[in-house]
């Protein structure tokens, strides 16, 4: 009975003791639920907030305070048809029509002499605020040669611009607004720190909608795609559109880090900006004289083959070869010779001539910089004073043509073909025409190109400039070009 009873209390003890433990366990989790979280549960909670501060989360917050600095701009300009509008080339320049039949001559003979038509054409861009009393960055093909630059803010308010400075060969211009008010603006980050695989956020106006938002990341830096002779291009998948050109694209803490510019032909989350340190560098000069003095060394170069490193006996392919030094300019004063392979300026090492080029240009003139090359296997320094670069002071490339037509043309690499959205590597691109020259005269642009010259197929540009040279005995050329999806001839004539 003693051993039952026992047994009766030592049960009832255990029974008590669960009951009391579990009471106290409940108590603890309401007491924790009714004064928050302890210790431990608040730094997880803020460990989860800094993993997230750069996810897709925040660009709610970020679209809604940068928009006001992200402005619509509209242009207009005055187009000139030809006569009585009749049979215009899509193509710009001679339509086959004229080729064949004489073109104005033929109207006149049997139309007489119908007067030009002019009419108005209308353009949409975007643009980003960068000072408070008006100034604002956007893409030189947006306001080039307007009649009119409108420019509305997000509020609504409209103000008609004027072009304070603009260069053509970085896409990049500056317009002035005047205000009645102080603007928010939009602050210049730096793009050279920029990583591929960052997130970033493009604010704009593709085919007119206002205001579009649109995310994704750096996808490449430094891309060359034959849109002009400083391409450096930040590539996106944001979408990018017709009518994003000019704005802006931000990094993840909201400074702007490019100026969209362009997109793939036929592509589809491939799209390109301006890096906008490239557009800090030249702010200066666009708002004080109006245009880029740019800087010129005085070579001509071309890239180093792996053929050219065996005979010099260089185990990489890096640097720029100088294959020619112009008499009596900063490179020939310094000691500069032909056959001296530059690897560093101004302490930036130098890749390829395409790095020699941005890095002079990005130069002032009269600068004082370090030029280091390789000459006969040994490292040499000389200090260089770089002058003005004027229009006939062009550097020479071998993967670029310069000729008597106006043109400057490149090869086309896989990444230019990609861009253009053609199927293979064949021809040369127009990367640039000279106003008021023969080329322009025809209606030829950059990013044409050029794939035949007198039924003479051209595959590279000791092609094209060997078939230019007979334009002396011939007085002209038939030249078979590729825009966009169409195929078409024109003919230059002295």
């Amino acid at each position: 009975m003693k051993t039952e009873n026992k047994s009766k209390n030592t049960f009832i003890m255990f029974l008590l003791a669960f009951l009391i433990g579990f009471f106290v366990v409940s108590l603890i989790e309401v007491l924790r639920s009714s004064f928050g979280p302890g210790p431990d549960v608040q730094t997880a909670s803020a460990v989860s907030t800094v993993e997230t501060v750069n996810t897709p989360s925040t660009f709610a917050d970020l679209a809604e305070r940068l928009k006001p600095a992200v402005v619509n701009i509209s242009t207009t300009k005055t187009i000139q048809s030809r006569r009585g509008g009749m049979l215009r080339s899509p193509f710009g320049g001679q339509s086959p029509f004229d080729r064949y039949f004489g073109g104005d001559d033929f109207f006149e003979r049997f139309f007489g002499d119908i007067p030009r038509r002019e009419f108005q054409q209308k353009s949409l861009g975007s643009g980003f605020i960068i000072t408070n009393d008006g100034y604002i960055f956007t893409n030189n093909h947006v306001v080039e040669q307007a009649d009119k630059i409108l420019v509305k803010l997000s509020d609504g308010k409209e103000y008609e611009a004027k072009i304070i400075g603009k260069d053509a060969k970085t896409d990049i211009a500056l317009i002035k607004i005047k205000p009645d008010h102080d603007l928010p603006i939009a602050e210049l980050g730096d793009s050279e720190n920029l990583r591929v695989g960052e997130w970033v956020m493009a604010i704009g106006n593709p085919f007119g909608l206002e205001q579009t938002v649109t995310a994704g990341i750096v996808s490449a830096k430094g891309r060359v795609i034959g849109a002009g002779p400083y391409d450096n291009f930040i590539q996106t998948d944001a979408s990018i559109n017709p009518g994003n050109s000019g704005g802006p694209l931000f990094n993840m803490e909201g400074k702007v880090i490019g100026i969209n510019t362009a997109i793939v032909a036929q592509g589809q989350g491939i799209g390109f900006a301006i890096p906008i340190s490239m557009a800090k560098d030249i702010l200066p000069a666009l708002k004080s004289k109006g245009k880029v003095t740019r800087a010129w060394l005085g070579v001509s170069v071309q890239d180093i083959t792996e053929d050219i490193a065996k005979s010099l006996n260089k185990k990489d392919l890096n640097g720029a070869l100088i294959s020619e030094v112009f008499k009596g300019d900063p490179a020939d004063r310094a000691g500069l010779k032909a056959g001296d392979i530059i690897i560093m300026v101004k302490g930036k090492e130098i890749k390829n001539t395409h790095d020699l080029l941005l890095t002079i240009a990005s130069l002032h003139v009269g600068d004082k910089v370090n030029v280091r090359v390789l000459r006969d296997g040994k490292e040499k320094e000389f200090q260089v004073v770089v002058e003005e670069r004027g229009d006939e002071k062009l550097v020479a490339q071998a993967d670029q043509g310069k000729d008597e037509l106006g043109l400057t043309v490149q090869k086309i690499t896989p990444e230019i073909a990609r861009y253009l959205g053609v199927d293979k590597e064949e021809g040369v691109v127009v990367v640039d025409v000279v106003e008021g020259s023969l080329a322009e005269d025809v209606g030829i642009q950059p990013q044409d190109i050029i794939l035949q010259i007198n039924k003479v197929k051209i595959s590279s540009i000791e092609d094209y400039l060997k078939e230019v040279e007979k334009l002396d005995e011939k007085r002209s050329l038939m030249m078979l070009l590729k825009r966009g999806r169409a195929t078409f001839f024109i003919s230059i004539r002295r």
